[in-house]
C-alpha cells in the first residue's frame, strides 16, 4: 500500500499571544484543505522547510513604513512588522505561495513599495466602518483575475474588520476586488504566481464555499512547489 502524500507545511504568522482566534481558525481552514498549519511569530520565528505562507491579520502597520513623510510610529508592533516583511521577501524570492489576510494583504503591498490609507472612516459612503466578523459587505471581483477563478464567482459577501486598506499599488501587483466604495478588497501578483492578499478574514468564513476554495488553492499551490523552502527561525 502506498503512503499518502505528506501535507504541505503552511506557516501562519501572527502575534505571540495565547488569545489568537485568527490562528486557530486559519489552522482549521488549512487542515480542511489538506495542509498542515504551523504557527509563526517574531519569538518563534519561521518553521523550517515551508511549502506555503499565510500572513495573518492584526494590528496596524507602522505608518512610516509606507508614508515617506510620517514620523516614526511608536505605537506599532515594529518587531512583528520586521518579521513579517522579511518572511514575505523570503517567500517571494523562493517562489513560495503566499496568502495575506487583512493586515497581511496590506503588508504584501507595503513590501512591494505600495502605500496604504491610514484611516478609511471619511472615505466610506456606501459601506460601514464598524468591525463585523460576519459577511456584511458586498464586493466585486475583477473579471479574469486569479481570485475570481478560485472563488468561482465575481460577487460575494465578506466580513470587515479593518479601518485601513491599500492605496497605491506596490510593484508587480494588480487589484482583484473592490467594495461598493471602490476601496481595494484584494490584490494579486501580475506574474500569476500564487501571491494573493484579501482585505477580509476568510478564516472566519469557512462555511462559505469561495473561502474554503481560497485555502484549497493555497494548499494546492504549495503542493505543486518543486521543493520546500529552508527558512529557519
Amino acid at each position: 500500500m502506498s503512503r499518502a502524500a505528506p501535507r504541505p507545511r503552511i506557516a501562519v504568522t501572527g502575534k505571540a499571544s495565547r488569545w489568537a482566534p485568527g490562528w486557530w481558525c486559519a489552522r482549521a481552514a488549512i487542515a480542511l484543505a489538506g495542509g498542515r498549519a504551523l504557527r509563526a511569530t517574531p519569538r518563534r520565528g519561521l518553521p523550517a522547510a515551508l511549502d506555503g505562507l499565510v500572513i495573518g491579520g492584526g494590528d496596524d502597520i507602522a505608518t512610516d513604513l509606507y508614508l515617506s513623510d510620517a514620523a516614526p510610529d511608536a505605537r506599532a508592533d515594529r518587531e512583528r512588522d520586521a518579521f513579517e516583511l522579511a518572511a514575505i521577501r523570503t517567500a517571494r524570492a523562493s517562489g513560495t505561495p503566499v496568502l495575506g489576510i487583512c493586515r497581511g494583504a496590506q503588508l504584501l503591498n507595503v513590501a512591494a513599495g505600495g502605500t496604504l490609507y491610514a484611516d478609511l472612516g471619511r472615505r466610506r459612503r456606501r459601506t460601514s466602518d464598524r468591525a463585523n466578523p460576519l459577511p456584511c459587505k458586498r464586493i466585486v471581483l475583477k473579471r479574469g483575475s486569479r481570485l475570481a477563478a478560485i472563488a468561482g464567482r465575481r460577487r460575494m459577501a465578506v466580513n470587515g474588520l479593518h479601518h485601513q486598506a491599500v492605496r497605491g499599488l506596490g510593484a508587480g501587483f494588480t487589484v482583484s476586488a473592490r467594495d461598493a466604495d471602490g476601496l481595494v478588497q484584494a490584490i494579486e501578483t501580475v506574474d500569476r504566481t500564487f501571491t494573493i492578499g484579501v482585505q477580509w478574514h476568510p478564516e472566519y468564513l469557512c462555511y462559505q464555499r469561495p473561502q474554503r476554495r481560497l485555502f484549497a488553492a493555497l494548499v494546492a499551490a504549495a503542493r505543486r512547489r518543486p521543493g520546500p523552502s529552508t527558512a529557519q527561525g
